[in-house]
């Protein structure tokens, strides 16, 4: 049956004023009763509203198809039309058993997760922990009523009338979270953990930055380790601050190996690069537009301050004769592929390139959502300006620079036939199985001695004995081995 779209009227709560459809997408919807075309009287419990005025929403615009269905325009990112996949907003003033359908129609991506399975996430005022809606609800398809465009259309039935509904395109970690996070870490007074401001972004939020390492047992006479790791470049990420979290809980935490990491290495953590593309609900870009994870290699300290901060940290560290930087790990999520997976860069020398493979081959072992078969290693010119290219070509050869990503939908694990769906708890855990792998891999070359028998046995991985291992040596069946280790806790 073709849809007939009639005269849209929306009229914003607090002002009064009707305005056309197309106007809201200067900015979010802000408590937004959306009623049938001529109504003209006070609103009904089912006539709708809409509201993303709030940390991270994003929502620039409802249009009335019928009492039961909705399309929704996702608002582009500030000073950035081409971006337009991030999404969070609230409806309340619903009738109880009222179903509807909401069509999300500008995405800018083709490609999406929502083509196997994906669903956004819901909760509501008297059950506040986020869920995904189940996945039958849920249609991703080309709309000829939208210029061809893909639509994601998902099903729901609100059955509790007092209740504000919130939906998102995944699990919302927001700067304020953050920051309740930090300051709730620096009020345990842990003598391991510094957190300080790095710098500030344009709209003058923080740029933190905490050092987690146990100072007492550094040797001043050795070479200081450092493992560098960045989070949320791309502010729509939020999975990566998930897994950025899951990785400070286990390097503050009192588990062995985490003790005995802090003894050995210094940890440099930011866990939030796009402080301000986090606050207004950006996918990709910062206040100003840009994708800061492009501008690497000369980033400017007025347009781009935090980006600007943290290179001249890598850099002067990197000058510093008593510090070994010997990884950098970007975190990021990911909107077409399952699992976690790294990508790591090009090398000519084929011992460097079996040494840079060690570290996420450890991780398969330890955490069972990371897919190694995923993993790999590139050197796409669109690519150039991206953390790992840059620092790749920056540090020396004993370094070694990877992103991170995460499915922003689901894993699929050896053996498995039916992907299992990510949850906040499961991003964290894959962070405190990445921070674990560390122990592993400075283990295996030799760095850090210890007693404590380990999972790995050294003819797993050939030439271990030198400085930073090689991993050569490894088939099919190592892999497969690799697969079918589960978590540790």
């Amino acid at each position: 049956m073709e849809r007939k779209m009639e005269e849209n009227t929306v009229r914003d709560v607090e002002t009064g004023v009707e305005t056309e459809g197309e106007d809201a997408l200067v900015g979010n919807v802000n408590k937004l009763m959306v009623s049938p075309p001529g109504y003209s009287g006070a609103p009904r419990k089912g006539h709708l509203l809409f509201d993303a005025c709030f940390e991270s929403g994003n929502l620039g615009r409802v249009d009335y198809i019928s009492e039961f269905e909705f399309d929704l325009f996702i608002r582009p990112d500030t000073c950035n039309p081409r971006f337009r996949v991030w999404f969070n907003f609230t409806v309340e003033n619903v009738r109880e058993t009222q179903r509807v359908i909401f069509n999300v129609v500008n995405f800018s991506k083709t490609k999406s997760l929502y083509r196997d399975g994906m669903s956004p996430v819901v909760k509501s005022t008297s059950r506040p922990k986020w869920q995904r809606l189940p996945a039958k609800n849920v249609y991703y398809y080309r709309c000829p009523d939208h210029r061809r465009n893909y639509v994601m259309s998902f099903a729901f039935c609100f059955d509790r009338e007092d209740d504000v509904y919130h939906f998102a395109y995944c699990y919302p970690y927001t700067y304020s979270r953050l920051q309740h996070y930090l300051a709730s870490l620096e009020r345990r007074n842990l003598p391991y953990l510094q957190r300080e401001q790095l710098g500030l972004s344009v709209q003058q939020r923080r740029l933190d930055l905490l050092t987690i390492t146990n100072t007492e047992h550094l040797d001043p006479e050795r070479e200081k380790k450092l493992v560098f790791l960045t989070s949320r470049v791309h502010p729509g990420e939020s999975p990566a601050s998930f897994i950025c979290q899951g990785v400070i809980d286990f390097l503050v935490s009192q588990h062995p190996v985490a003790q005995i990491l802090r003894d050995h290495v210094i940890f440099k953590i930011v866990p939030m690069l796009n402080p301000d593309g986090v606050y207004l609900g950006n996918y990709r870009c910062s206040l100003m537009g840009f994708d800061l994870n492009r501008h690497w290699q000369d980033p400017s300290p007025w347009a781009q301050p935090t980006l600007h901060a943290v290179k001249q940290l890598i850099v002067q560290m990197n000058q510093d004769p008593r510090v070994s930087l010997e990884f950098y790990i970007d975190v990021h999520a990911h909107s077409t592929m399952l699992n976690g997976f790294m990508y790591g860069n090009v090398f000519e020398d084929e011992e460097r390139v079996q040494r840079q493979a060690v570290f996420p081959r450890l991780l398969c072992q330890n955490a069972p959502d990371f897919s190694f078969s995923n993993t790999s290693f590139n050197k796409d010119m669109v690519k150039a300006g991206t953390g790992r290219r840059f620092l790749g070509g920056l540090l020396d050869d004993t370094s070694y620079c990877y992103t991170l990503e995460v499915s922003f939908y689901s894993y699929m694990t050896a053996g498995s036939t039916a992907p299992v769906p990510y949850t906040e708890e499961t991003y964290t855990k894959l962070g405190r199985n990445v921070a674990r792998t560390f122990l592993d891999y400075y283990k295996l070359n030799n760095l850090i001695k210890d007693n404590r028998p380990i999972h790995i046995q050294s003819s797993e991985v050939a030439g271990n004995g030198n400085r930073k291992g090689n991993g050569v040596g490894r088939d099919a069946a190592d892999r497969e081995r690799e697969k079918n280790q589960g978590v540790r806790h």
